[in-house]
């Protein structure tokens, strides 16, 4: 049996998972992988915060020093969250020699590379499991399962809050802000949930599953980014009446050698396996040459899924430090850098919904207008009559973006258009 001491940099949320799950499964640690991982210094801001675990406060310090430079400690794991300061604590720590695990996805899709590469050039381990899709161990299956594959195409709803958020909005017919705030009260959402409902996290994400996936390096500035603050109960509506559901997506594909990446609202076909993925939960759907069509689901965040992902990445450190080949965590491919393209360049499906006024020929203008951008029409829904302003629905068949941008920026000039209310790329079943 191997003596595994780590230390934990920060004791939040996830931090006192780590401990919990330490100490619940430590004979199964034994048992199953010959390892007993002990908890020897934890890094906390306030010595005399009163915490759900309160550990004694020998395991206790202030001082990121105690741990980085700590002799007996063969794996640091930072949780402290935030970018400049969790990297400065990770270079410290690689520079030591010492082997890093991080749940920070934030980090890893803005500085990953770099923090890679050191790891590979001073001989240690990164390993970054939790960083994407808390418990599920879905960049162990890219990374390793799925290695013989050529990954086409990545989709996957990774944010638990704005899933939440749509669902509830789905299902209960009540607005963002109302769903927003039941989501802040369940704890879901964070009193500031920029990062969460404008899609940054679900960006941060797809920059870490696609560098890994289709081995190219990524740059989370190309990555495109759009919120679900836009959303409303009436275009909700309209997806149920058309067949779809409403879900925030990250999706990635590789095409001829060029990668699409983006993070949007997105119109899903019902029956598509991901459109039955509700409330909290995450779900990442993958297509491969040879597998064909996969798809990972659980528990996308908390305190226990994303310490099962630390703990994972704990073990698999231990199993390998003595071989460790660190280049196979690397989220740089120099060799391999593939194009990107622009969001102007992808191809996808359109919901539009226009409000307009309730006048004669104002859907053949708009219908024509499109056909002679070459956006082809799948359905229209025209509704309301009488009033001064009524909706009117376009889906459209698989088309470029600039192509409808183009569109409804002429459209936009109409007299009887009153607003372009809402724009929603569809994803349809293939």
């Amino acid at each position: 049996m191997e003596k595994v001491k780590i230390g934990l940099l920060g004791f939040g949320t996830v931090g006192q998972g780590v401990w919990k799950t330490v100490r619940m499964n430590r004979d199964d640690l034994i048992h199953n992988a010959g390892l007993d991982v002990e908890i020897s210094k934890i890094l906390v801001r306030d010595m005399g915060k009163d915490r759900e675990i309160n550990p004694d406060s020998s395991f206790l310090t202030t001082n990121p020093l105690d741990i980085i430079e700590d002799e007996s400690i063969q794996i640091v794991v930072e949780l402290v969250g935030g970018i400049e300061e969790a990297k400065d604590f990770l270079e410290k720590a690689i520079e030591k020699g010492k082997h890093v695990v991080t749940a920070n996805k934030a980090l890893l899709a803005l500085h990953g590379k770099e923090l890679t590469e050191k790891a590979e050039k001073r001989g240690v381990q990164l390993r970054y499991e939790a960083s994407v899709a808390g418990g599920i161990p879905i960049l162990h299956a890219i990374r390793e399962s799925l290695s013989a594959n050529r990954i086409e195409k990545i989709m996957g709803i990774v944010n638990g809050t704005t899933n939440y958020i749509l669902t509830r909005m789905s299902r209960e017919g009540i607005s963002f802000d109302e769903a927003l705030k039941e989501a802040q009260n369940k704890g879901y959402a964070e009193a500031d949930p920029t990062a969460d409902v404008d899609g940054f996290d679900a960006a941060h994400k797809l920059t870490i599953l696609a560098s890994l996936g289709f081995k190219s390096g990524v740059d989370f500035e190309q990555v495109y980014c759009e919120g679900i603050r836009r959303m409303t109960p009436t275009d909700i509506e309209y997806a149920k009446e058309l067949g779809f559901a409403v879900k925030l997506l990250a999706i990635g594909t590789e095409r001829e050698g060029k990668l699409e990446l983006r993070v949007h609202p997105t119109f899903i076909d019902e029956d598509h396996p991901l459109a039955a993925v509700n409330d909290a939960f995450n779900a990442v759907f993958i297509e491969g040459n040879a597998v064909g069509e996969l798809m990972f689901y659980g528990k996308g965040a908390g305190d226990m899924p994303t310490a099962s992902a630390v703990l994972g990445d704990i073990i698999n450190v231990s199993r390998n430090q003595h071989h460790p080949n660190p280049q196979a965590y690397r989220l740089d491919f120099p060799k391999n850098r593939k194009h990107i393209m622009s969001m102007e360049e992808t191809q996808t499906g359109y919901y539009i919904r226009f409000m307009v006024k309730d006048s004669p020929g104002v859907l053949g203008e708009i219908a024509s207008t499109f056909g002679k951008n070459g956006v082809s029409l799948s359905s229209v829904i025209q509704k309301g009559e009488g009033e001064e302003s009524v909706p009117l629905v376009f889906i459209t068949h698989k088309t470029r973006e600039s192509a409808v941008q183009k569109t409804i920026r002429q459209i936009q000039k109409f007299d009887a258009v009153t607003e372009v209310a809402n724009l929603i790329r569809v994803e349809a079943l293939s």
